[in-house]
């Protein structure tokens, strides 16, 4: 049975989604982050990067996502596009869009404006940004049809979807009135079962949710190098 490494934050709610989406069999396996679960030898013997998700299939062991999210895609043969190269391409550009663009600056401005020390002007400005400026990518591409993949529904979705949720805290309140595009994907796929199967996982273990002094240490090591 396929063990899924989960945290409830944006990235695992991805995998969640395709998991309770096609019905594959998994058993879950809770890291807590903020206790420092990841940084532990074993979970990092599946993940050498010591993030969350992971996902581990018999002998198989994939990390990242996006790239547990196409690993499966394939393997079910479910939430992919048609077969034809064009359409393929078009799937890989916008997952790959959103692995190297939409996560890794909502994640940098959630750090700087909700967790970083001092004065973060310079990169504030910067993230923020870069995070609106993707998402008006996204927002711009749902009006032109019902998914990112045009009327298809697929894991180009579930991967938007796992950042649109969290939008708000990223962009701030008015996220919604700038991006109605991407609630309404968002709204869309919040009522499907499945998805409120993958939000209700978080429920099932209990998760720290203080980002503490303790929290901090595991979440940004590389702060214990600064003057106090």
């Amino acid at each position: 049975m396929i063990q899924f490494y989960y945290h409830p934050s944006p990235n695992p709610a991805k995998v969640a989604l395709f998991l309770e989406e096609s019905g594959l069999p998994y058993q879950l396996m809770p890291i807590d982050t903020r206790k420092g679960e990841q940084h532990s030898a074993a979970y990092k013997a599946i993940n050498p990067n010591a993030k969350t998700p992971a996902l581990v299939d018999d002998d198989v062991v994939v990390f990242d996502s996006n790239a547990i999210l196409l690993y499966l895609a394939e393997k079910t043969g479910k939430f992919l596009p048609s077969d034809r190269p064009e359409a393929r391409a078009e799937m890989l550009s916008w997952l790959m869009f959103v692995a190297t663009g939409i996560g890794p600056y909502c994640g940098q401005a959630v750090h700087f404006k909700h967790y970083a020390p001092g004065d973060n002007a310079y990169a504030v400005n910067r993230y923020d940004f870069e995070a609106w400026r993707h998402w008006g990518i996204v927002n711009d591409r749902l009006a032109q049809g019902r998914y990112m993949l045009g009327e298809t529904y697929t894991l180009v979705d579930m991967a938007v979807w796992g950042w649109a949720r969290v939008a708000p805290f990223v962009l701030g309140a008015e996220a919604w009135d700038k991006l109605p595009n991407v609630k309404r994907l968002l709204d869309e796929i919040n009522a499907r079962p499945a998805a409120q199967r993958a939000e209700a996982l978080k429920t099932r273990h209990t998760f720290k949710t203080e980002v503490d002094t303790d929290a901090r240490k595991v979440l940004f090591p590389q702060n214990a190098c600064l003057p106090t």
